[in-house]
C-alpha cells in the first residue's frame, strides 16, 4: 500500500472514532475520564461600575447631625410628625383620604402621641428628646424641624464622627415646622450641603435619607419620590413630598438627598396605624425650606403676605352656576372686616383665579401664593365676578396670630321651626333668622339635595344666586331665576360657625 493511501485510511478511521464517540456520548456511554459537554450560560459584563448610593453618602454624612434637646420634661426620641400631632387632623372631612387610611388600618397608637402623659417633674438639664439636623453652611448654620426643638431649653449637635457640640437656637417657623440652630466653633469650617431646585424633582426619582432614627445616628435609608404637593392637614401652606425611604422617629429634621448630593427635601412626618415606617412620609420641599431659613439665619420672623379672605374650593356645580368653564380658583365666602381684600373691593362670592398672572388652581394654591409674598407687596388679583372677568390692585397686609372662631347659633328653637317653611325641591325646610339676615334652616331631609351637598339644621343661608334672602319665598324667587338664565346649578351661601361658604344645589333644568 502507497503511503498516502495509508495515510487516508487513518484519517477515515480517526474520523469514525470520533462520530462514535459523539453518538456515545448522546446515548449516555461515557468512559470513565470523560466529562459531558454543556453549553455556556448567557452572561452580560456590565461596563459601569456597581450601581448604589455609597458615593453620594459619603460624601454628605459629615454634614448630617444627631440634634438633642435637652429640658426640665423627658419625652421620646422626636418623630416625624403622626396624625396625633399634626394640628387639624381631627377636623379633616370624614372622606379625606388620610382617614379613610387610618380606619381601614388601625386608628394611630404612636408612643409620641401621648408625650403630654409622660412629663416627668422638673429636674436637671438632661437629653429630652433626639432628632435629627444638616449644615448649611460651613460656619456652623443648621436645619432641623420646629417639632424637634420645641419647648427645649438646651441643644446640643452630634456629628457622625461621635463629636458632641453645643448649639443655640437662632429661629423658628411652626407653621412650616422649620427651625435654625447654630453651632458656634472658630476652630473648624463644617462640612454642608446645597439646598436642590426641587421644581426639577420628579416623581419616581431616587432619594435617599440620613438621619438619627431612634438614636441610631448616621443611618441611611432610600427610596423614590412617590408623589408631590400632598396636603396632609398641616397647615394652609401644605405642599410636602411624599417619598417611600424608611422614615422613622428620629429622622424629623433629617434630610433627603437626590443623587448628587443635594437636599429635596427636609424629613417632618410620617403616617402609620402603628408609629413605624410603612413607606409613607413627607418632605418639606426645598424650595419652602430654603425661603424660610435664609430668613431665620438672620435672626428674623417669616412674615408672610395677609389677604384677609375666607375661601373654599370652586366645585363643577360652583363653577356652573357662575358660568365658569372650568371649576378652578378659589370662590370668597367672606372678606374680613378692614382686611386688604375689603379695603380693595373683594367681595364674597368672587373668583380669585390668578394673582400676578400666577395660575392659582384651588385655595391652598392661592395661600401659598399669597403667603411667599411680603407684607406691603402690591399684587393684581384676576377675579371671577357677577359672569365676567375683573382685576383688582391688593397692598398685602402682615398674617395675624390666628383666632378662634365663635360658636354656630342654636336653630333649635320649637318657634322657629314651626313657623318654617319647607323647599321640598332641595329637601329642607327654612324660617326667618332671629336678627332677620338670611334664612335659618331647621330641618334637611336626608335624602334630600341639600343633604348630599352638606347643608345642616343650623345653617344660615344667606344668598341664593348672589342675591341676599331672609325668607323662604326669597330663595325660591332667586332659584326661578337663576333656572330662568339657564343655570343648572344654583349658588347658595351659608354661614356655620361664623364661617361662610358656597354649595351649589341643582336647579329643575338640572
Amino acid at each position: 500500500m502507497s503511503k498516502s493511501n495509508m495515510t487516508t485510511r487513518a484519517r477515515l478511521f480517526a474520523a469514525a472514532a470520533s462520530i462514535g464517540i459523539i453518538a456515545g456520548a448522546g446515548a449516555g456511554a461515557i468512559t470513565a475520564g470523560t466529562a459531558p459537554v454543556f453549553a455556556e450560560p448567557v452572561r452580560v459584563e456590565s461596563t459601569t461600575a456597581t450601581p448604589g448610593f455609597g458615593d453620594v453618602v459619603e460624601r454628605v454624612t459629615p454634614a448630617v447631625v444627631s440634634v438633642l434637646v435637652k429640658g426640665g420634661s423627658e419625652r421620646a426620641s422626636a418623630g416625624p410628625a403622626g396624625p396625633s400631632q399634626i394640628p387639624g387632623f381631627e377636623d379633616l372631612p370624614d372622606d379625606h383620604p388620610l382617614k379613610r387610611f387610618f380606619r381601614e388600618f388601625g386608628a394611630p397608637d404612636r408612643p409620641e402621641g401621648r408625650r403630654s402623659e409622660r412629663r416627668a417633674e422638673r429636674g436637671p438639664l438632661r437629653p429630652a428628646a433626639q432628632g435629627s439636623g444638616f449644615f448649611i453652611s460651613e460656619d456652623g448654620f443648621l436645619v432641623t424641624n420646629n417639632h424637634v426643638v420645641e419647648g427645649g431649653e438646651g441643644f446640643s449637635v452630634r456629628m457622625d464622627d461621635g463629636t458632641e457640640l453645643d448649639a443655640k437656637l437662632i429661629g423658628t417657623d411652626p407653621r412650616t415646622d422649620l427651625a435654625v440652630l447654630k453651632v458656634d466653633d472658630s476652630t473648624r469650617k463644617f462640612t454642608y450641603v446645597d439646598f436642590a431646585d426641587d421644581m426639577k424633582v420628579r416623581v419616581g426619582d431616587w432619594v435617599v435619607a440620613v438621619g438619627n432614627p431612634f438614636g441610631l445616628g448616621g443611618t441611611v435609608t432610600a427610596g423614590i419620590v412617590s408623589a408631590r404637593g400632598r396636603d396632609i392637614g398641616a397647615g394652609p401652606y401644605d405642599d410636602f413630598l411624599q417619598i417611600d425611604a424608611a422614615v422613622n422617629r428620629g429622622n424629623s429634621g433629617g434630610p433627603a438627598f437626590n443623587i448628587n448630593g443635594e437636599v429635596v427635601g427636609v424629613n417632618t412626618a410620617i403616617f402609620s396605624p402603628s408609629g413605624g415606617n410603612v413607606g409613607i412620609a413627607f418632605a418639606i420641599p426645598a424650595s419652602t425650606a430654603k425661603d424660610v431659613v435664609s430668613t431665620l439665619m438672620t435672626g428674623k420672623s417669616v412674615q408672610r403676605g395677609w389677604l384677609g379672605v375666607q375661601i373654599q374650593p370652586v366645585s363643577p356645580e360652583i363653577a356652573e352656576s357662575l358660568g365658569l368653564e372650568d371649576a378652578r380658583g378659589a370662590i370668597v365666602a367672606s372678606a374680613q372686616s378692614d382686611s386688604p381684600a375689603a379695603e380693595a373691593g373683594i367681595e364674597e362670592g368672587d373668583v380669585i383665579t390668578a394673582v400676578d398672572g400666577q395660575s392659582v388652581s384651588s385655595p391652598r394654591e392661592l395661600a401659598r401664593v399669597i403667603g411667599s409674598d411680603r407684607p406691603g407687596t402690591a399684587v393684581e388679583i384676576d377675579l371671577w365676578r357677577n359672569g365676567k372677568a375683573e382685576q383688582i390692585t391688593v397692598k398685602l397686609g402682615e398674617l395675624p396670630e390666628e383666632t378662634v372662631a365663635a360658636t354656630s347659633p342654636d336653630g333649635s328653637d320649637e318657634e322657629q321651626q314651626s313657623e318654617g317653611r319647607a323647599l321640598s325641591d332641595f329637601g329642607l325646610t327654612v324660617s326667618p333668622s332671629e336678627d332677620g339676615q338670611g334664612v335659618l334652616v331647621t330641618e334637611v331631609d336626608p335624602d334630600g339635595d341639600a343633604a348630599a351637598r352638606g347643608i345642616q339644621a343650623g345653617d344660615v343661608i344667606t344668598s341664593v344666586h348672589n342675591t341676599e334672602v331672609n325668607s323662604a319665598s326669597d330663595v325660591q324667587e332667586a332659584v326661578r331665576a337663576a333656572e330662568k338664565a339657564g343655570r343648572k346649578q344654583v349658588l347658595v351661601q351659608i354661614t356655620r360657625d361664623d364661617a361662610n361658604r358656597f354649595i351649589a344645589l341643582p336647579t329643575s333644568k338640572g
